[in-house]
């Protein structure tokens, strides 16, 4: 009888630095509760949270516990260290004064190049050193005023520089790279807010896409095709964002190209904008919008739809296509359309998986890949990002399709960690 009460513990201690959860003890039906989003981050997470209750009417008696029983004092959500996120900002600013300042590390590792950020193999790569300050514009009580300015440090920096700029100009071939690394200034720009209103000028991430630049905003290491190749990283200009409905946010304004920074190259000057809509309290689509002159990439149109879907309160879908048509002068076209498709499961606060499966197609030619990973968090402030992934790209009219667009196919293993801050 001893023995089995010990392996019985054994089992549970198990269960919990895995970050299971075990069975529910609660006497009513309501099992299921939401929690916090699994990232502490700067851009909206992808997954939402959840946990399962697993305390008895008398308290936390099974030694299994899950986020319903820290607050009891029964346990931890991670391995190491406490249950909040540790946040610069929070340190150095006063609550209450709108100001913040963070970021994070991210370090990581591929066996093969993707093509795609992740391209220098065999090497333990620092890809993102970044730091950020920022005060959001409060338009609650009328006229209010902020910004943000972010820089980062790595070998990420090259692909995050304002490459749509003339050479020279703001953090594009500034001279400030060393050999493989360099620095970039993603975003520099100031904010105005009132009531429903919200405008910005500047430099500043797209609207475009699915997947991020900045590490803690995907769930994936590595990058689509689609986003890495159909989609812009920065603009320049002014943005208006208008919360028209609690459910419907418009989105309008005016920048100079794609991943310009305070240049405009070859006369560019579009138009950015699009709608997203909550259809229900689970289902959202978001549509984006560039045309006009888009400076380095050319003259046309491009656009990217976004669908993402709650299915249960620990299980996601996310649909994406973008559409690129644009012409780039001397007889020559760009145009793409991809496909991406994304499922992510939340097992417990440490651990989460995903999977993508893309198709690509550029200028005629296909190429496809699928990922699997998953996301452990050991602790508040860090991820551990583990992934296989599979590309390929056939053959057209015997060229291939590495000419066209560069793809080492097969398969790639990868892994980094982030830490934020």
């Amino acid at each position: 009888m001893l023995r089995e009460v010990k392996f019985e513990t054994w089992v549970r201690s198990v269960a919990v630095m895995l970050g299971m959860t075990c069975t529910v003890h609660a006497q009513d039906n309501e099992y299921v509760k939401q929690a916090e989003a699994i990232f502490n981050q700067p851009q909206p997470s992808m997954v939402r949270q959840v946990s399962h209750e697993a305390c008895s009417p008398e308290g936390c008696v099974d030694p299994v516990f899950t986020e319903s029983c820290y607050s009891d004092g029964c346990g931890s959500k991670y391995l190491f260290g406490p249950d909040e996120a540790w946040d610069l900002g929070d340190n150095l600013f006063e609550e209450g004064s709108g100001w913040d300042i963070g970021g994070w590390m991210s370090w990581g590792y591929t066996n093969r190049s993707t093509g795609m950020f992740n391209n220098l193999p065999g090497k333990f790569n620092n890809h993102q050193s970044w730091l950020f300050v920022e005060k959001v514009a409060d338009g609650s009580n009328g006229l209010g005023f902020g910004g943000r300015v972010d820089l980062m440090y790595g070998i990420d920096a090259d692909d995050t520089q304002a490459f749509g700029n003339n050479p020279g100009r703001y953090d594009y071939q500034n001279g400030w790279d060393h050999g493989v690394y360099g620095w970039a200034l993603p975003q520099l720009y100031a904010e105005a807010a009132w009531g429903d209103w919200r405008v910005k000028a500047g430099h500043f991430y797209t609207l475009l896409g699915y997947e991020v630049v900045g590490a803690p905003g995907n769930f994936f290491y590595s990058h689509a095709f689609t986003m890495y190749n159909s989609e812009a990283f920065t603009h320049t200009g002014v943005l208006a964002e208008y919360a028209a409905a609690d459910n419907v946010t418009v989105y309008g304004g005016w920048t100079l190209g794609w991943d310009t920074g305070f240049d405009q190259f070859n006369g560019g000057s579009s138009f950015l904008g699009g709608v997203s809509v909550g259809i229900t309290d689970d289902v959202n689509v978001t549509y984006i919008l560039t045309a006009g002159n888009l400076g380095a990439n050319g003259e046309g149109y491009t656009h990217s739809i976004v669908g993402t879907w709650n299915i249960t309160d620990n299980l996601e879908y996310v649909f994406q296509s973008d559409l690129v048509s644009v012409n780039q002068g001397g007889g020559q076209h760009w145009d793409t359309i991809g496909i991406n498709q994304y499922l992510f499961y939340t097992v417990s606060d440490r651990v989460k998986v995903g999977g993508r499966a893309e198709w690509w197609k550029a200028d005629g030619v296909s190429y496809y890949e699928i990922t699997g990973g998953v996301n452990y968090r050991p602790m508040a402030n860090l991820t551990i990002r583990p992934e296989v992934r599979y590309q390929w790209a056939p053959a057209v009219n015997n060229i291939p399709a590495a000419q066209i667009v560069p793809v080492d196919e097969g398969a790639i293993f990868g892994i980094d960690a982030v830490l934020t801050f």
